[in-house]
């Protein structure tokens, strides 16, 4: 008697789109994922209207479910991320906002027992090295000149868990910093920055450098630019800023650039460019959702801040600012479809390109044999059905077609 569970229809990852499809999960692991007509045993009932993706990668996420990771709650931090999982996004960083010494120092060790226990992939620090002209929804009086000491405390804090941190490139002693994150395999990623195109050219290509070093066996070796276009300068034909600086280094495949696709941060218009400019695989889809993510309006809080959220978009009571998305990953590659990209580009760019970011290419990202098995089920039109994470459904399919039972 095998244990093995069989799923049919199309097909989409990053690499292929097959449309009649078949993932076949034994023991936690994919043992088969492609054409129907080449699978050597009974499939289960064709056309189910189902598409079958890969378990979705965030680089860039704060929380859910009413808790925002950087409150340094263990069991409320292990929920919002189960939610997450929940909704189609099996791997994902646990980001936090800027704080003091303490408090970060105290969250990168939660977010260190989760990586531990798989519950996350990792940690992304975004500050406290940032601009005080684009902080966002970061408190101002928390943000700190880059400082190698206090760099060096977090992330012992954190371990090898950590495995990106956002700062901007214009400030003093942001070299210092990019060196020290890119010798230990650690992302920088350029944003919450003010830099000028050259600034921002030079951040991207030291880390880029730093990367590639032989010592580095993270597998990390692209930097990437946080939320692009967002708690940047606007580009300017006068003045492109930053935005170029990303731009142009995706273009060549030197940086990954993220996109808040989630129809509040960018266009519809914009994203589309992005995709058209740069190519879905130097693109990282993000969320950078918030505790409201999975939860009605109303009061929330980001780090230390108060936030509202109206009609799903959370904003800072005391300045307006955006405080992050209130969007899941899912919803994000539902938005950039529905903006024109198509479905294999997006699901690339929310699947592989990060998961390849992070150096998990071999269990993330992708559906291939020997993988673990994390699929998404959704319909036609990109609605949820059913997540399997480890090969175990963490979020149940509604209709029995979609889990044929296990063989013979």
């Amino acid at each position: 008697m095998s244990d093995e569970l069989v799923l049919r229809g199309r097909l989409v990852t990053g690499s292929r789109d097959v449309t009649d499809g078949v993932v076949a999960v034994d023991g936690g692991l994919v043992t088969y994922a492609g054409p129907a007509s080449a699978f050597p045993r009974s499939a289960g009932p064709g056309d189910t209207g189902r598409i079958l993706l890969p378990g979705l990668v965030d680089l860039h996420c704060h929380g859910a479910l009413g808790t925002d990771f950087s409150e340094g709650s263990l069991y409320a931090s292990r929920s919002a991320a189960r939610y997450l999982h929940s909704r189609g996004t099996t791997t994902l960083l646990g980001s936090l906002v800027s704080g003091s010494s303490k408090d970060l120092v105290r969250n990168l060790a939660v977010l260190r027992e989760l990586a531990g226990e798989e519950t996350v992939a990792g940690s992304h620090l975004e500050g406290p090295f940032l601009a005080a002209a684009q902080c966002g929804a970061h408190d101002p009086s928390l943000l700190r000149m880059p400082d190698p000491a206090l760099a060096t405390e977090l992330l012992d804090a954190a371990g090898p868990a950590l495995a990106s941190m956002t700062l901007a490139a214009e400030l003093p002693g942001a070299s210092g910093v990019v060196d020290l994150l890119a010798s230990r395999g650690i992302i920088p990623s350029l944003g919450h920055t003010a830099a000028d195109t050259a600034a921002a050219a030079e951040f991207l290509e030291q880390a880029a450098a730093g990367l590639a070093a032989p010592t580095n066996r993270t597998g990390r070796f692209r930097p990437t630019v946080t939320h692009l276009f967002n708690a940047m300068p606007s580009l300017h034909h006068r003045s492109p800023g930053p935005v170029a600086a990303g731009l142009s280094a995706a273009r060549n495949g030197n940086a990954v650039v993220e996109l808040i696709a989630d129809g509040v941060h960018l266009a519809p218009e914009t994203i589309k460019l992005v995709f058209d400019l740069v190519g879905a695989a130097n693109i990282a889809l993000v969320t950078d959702s918030m505790a409201a993510t999975g939860l009605a309006d109303g009061h929330y809080r980001l780090g230390g801040l108060a936030v509202t959220v109206g009609q799903g978009i959370a904003r800072v009571d005391n300045t307006g600012a955006i405080a992050g998305g209130t969007a899941t990953l899912l919803d994000v590659v539902r938005t950039t479809v529905a903006a024109g990209v198509p479905l294999r580009d997006a699901v690339l760019a929310a699947t592989s390109v990060p998961a390849d970011v992070l150096g998990l290419s071999s269990s993330a990202g992708d559906l291939r044999a020997g993988m673990p098995a994390d699929v998404v089920v959704v319909d036609a039109g990109l609605s949820l059905a059913g997540v399997l994470r480890r090969g175990e459904w963490v979020s149940k399919p509604e209709r029995p077609s979609l889990n044929p039972g296990r063989s013979n």
